[in-house]
């Protein structure tokens, strides 16, 4: 199915347009206009006659017009456009992340429906995963397989993006069918524990990347957290790798070129001292010297001497 979606101004009453939108929507939840922020300018989304064989080439704005009095019985007034476009339910995923000395990224390896609006958080993080492993084999430090882990991690968080927009697309059709489990899942959002399980899913925040330590910590981006001179998130400005060590008993001599070591405290951290990857994931968690050693060159390399 195609959507169109488009900002222009309008001539109807806001409580009126309010009215009719609120109406709509109790049947149609791919239908919506609101106010964009620019006076007198409205942002309107609804569905397209058909699929288009171009989905490149924008609506036209008699188009958007037709729609919206099919939709709404009216066209709110609408004129002055100031961009039209539209976007589909194509859902498609690479097999590879990686060929060679070819690495993709964001739309390059996958599309979906933009319910939610993941598309943004989940082409931001594959480069962020991407970029400082990259950089490691630029400069020489990455171990060999560093490259590859990028589509280990990644791949898996972009096939449950694209299974829950497709079926987010469902939940909005009109069908008796998809109805009926829209119905189901509004009975099941009365529920604490699955409100928290489908908003952490969408907002990207129970990402966890199996590095095979049971820690429920490790595999996480860890948030960011109080500490004693600071936050968290301040420090990791420079893109480097960072060892928070709440023990000032730890050393990453041998990596000071590639990780950064803060001896600081935070009520909100529980464990030692933690060892994070320049994106933010914890790779270890602990307070042992030996243990520390054995991670630090799984993520950044051999030591220098």
């Amino acid at each position: 199915m195609d959507t169109l979606v488009g900002e222009m101004e309008v001539t109807m009453p806001q409580d009126e347009l309010t009215a009719v939108m609120m109406r709509v929507r109790e049947t149609e939840k791919r239908f919506g206009i609101g106010p964009v922020g620019t006076e007198g300018l409205y942002r309107a989304v609804v569905p397209a006659a058909g699929v288009a064989e171009d989905r490149g080439t924008a609506p036209t704005f008699e188009e958007f017009r037709q729609q919206l009095s099919a939709t709404a019985g009216t066209d709110f007034g609408a004129h002055s456009p100031r961009w039209l476009s539209r976007f589909g339910d194509t859902t498609r995923l690479a097999e590879r992340y990686r060929e060679g000395r070819v690495l993709l990224a964001g739309d390059a390896v996958h599309i979906h429906p933009p319910m939610g609006g993941q598309g943004l958080s989940l082409g931001v993080q594959d480069a962020f995963n991407l970029g400082w492993k990259l950089a490691g084999a630029v400069a020489g430090w990455a171990p060999a397989d560093l490259l590859d882990t990028y589509q280990a991690e990644r791949h898996p968080v972009a096939a449950d993006v694209l299974n829950n927009s497709r079926a987010q697309m469902q939940l909005v059709a009109t069908e008796p069918g998809p109805q009926a489990v829209r119905r189901l899942f509004a009975e099941l959002m009365d529920f604490e524990e699955v409100r928290r399980h489908l908003i952490s899913k969408i907002m990207g925040i129970a990402i966890r990347y199996d590095f095979g330590d049971p820690h429920p910590l490790v595999g996480r981006r860890l948030r960011d957290i109080a500490l004693k001179r600071g936050r968290l998130f301040d420090l990791q400005h420079t893109g480097r790798a960072l060892l928070l060590d709440q023990t000032g008993r730890l050393s990453v001599a041998g990596w000071a070129d590639r990780v950064d070591h803060v001896v600081d405290v935070s009520e909100e951290l529980e464990v030692p001292a933690v060892l994070l990857r320049p994106d933010g994931h914890v790779a270890w968690v602990g307070e042992d010297q030996a243990s520390l050693l054995d991670r630090l060159p799984r993520w950044f390399g051999a030591a220098t001497s």
